[in-house]
């Protein structure tokens, strides 16, 4: 049998222990983390956000063009809310979702997944606070979606938002989001979906 012939499982296999490596590495180094943590503080928050999302044949590897509606809950962790000075004051808070994604073009499935998100958030401006944010975490298909070769996959995602109070425990959150999902080489295919997707929200 050619050499040749063996490379690619070989390769799958690698590539598959590499990133099991890479989900237990983090989760280590969460778990320290987590159990520092106090949840339900005074400033902690939650929010629900509504929006839509498109992949873009031909950023990077993207071939298909997937088309979201997305319903994500939040919750607010607040880290150190006294970060900084001058324009770059802010505030550090870990974000957990549960983002649902009704998949409406090429097929009608459904997506659902978990994500740990770092957050800042710049607080010189009381009526119009920006943020940032990245992480991931781990994405389910009900169903299949051409291009990708199994249903269990990973996702990171990079945003841009905003805060808008509107009372002193609601605000509005605007937001675009880069996100990215594919199976690490898990599978094949293993056509990723570079996506952009926009939302806008309510803390409560």
């Amino acid at each position: 049998m050619a050499p040749s012939s063996l490379n690619p499982p070989a390769s799958r296999l690698h590539r598959c222990r590499y990133f099991v490596f890479a989900v237990s590495v983090f989760l280590l180094l969460l778990y320290p983390a987590t159990t520092a943590l106090a949840f339900g503080g005074p400033q902690d928050s939650k929010a629900i956000l509504l929006g839509y999302g498109q992949s873009i044949p031909g950023w990077g590897q993207t071939t298909e063009r997937v088309q979201t509606i997305d319903f994500i809950p939040r919750y607010s962790l607040m880290m150190d809310d006294n970060v900084g000075s001058g324009l770059l004051q802010g505030k550090y808070t870990t974000l957990f979702e549960l983002p649902i994604q009704l998949v409406r073009s090429p097929v009608v499935t459904s997506m659902i997944g978990i994500n740990f998100l770092a957050c800042y958030t710049f607080t010189s401006n009381a009526q119009w606070r920006p943020y940032i944010f990245g992480g991931g975490g781990p994405v389910y298909s009900s169903g299949d979606i051409p291009g990708m070769g199994t249903r269990f996959n990973g996702n990171y995602q990079f945003a841009l938002g905003l805060d808008h109070p509107i009372t002193t425990t609601q605000s509005l959150l605007f937001e675009i989001r880069y996100h990215h999902i594919s199976n690490a080489g898990t599978a094949e295919p293993n056509v990723p979906l570079n996506s952009i997707k926009f939302l806008i929200g309510l803390t409560f």
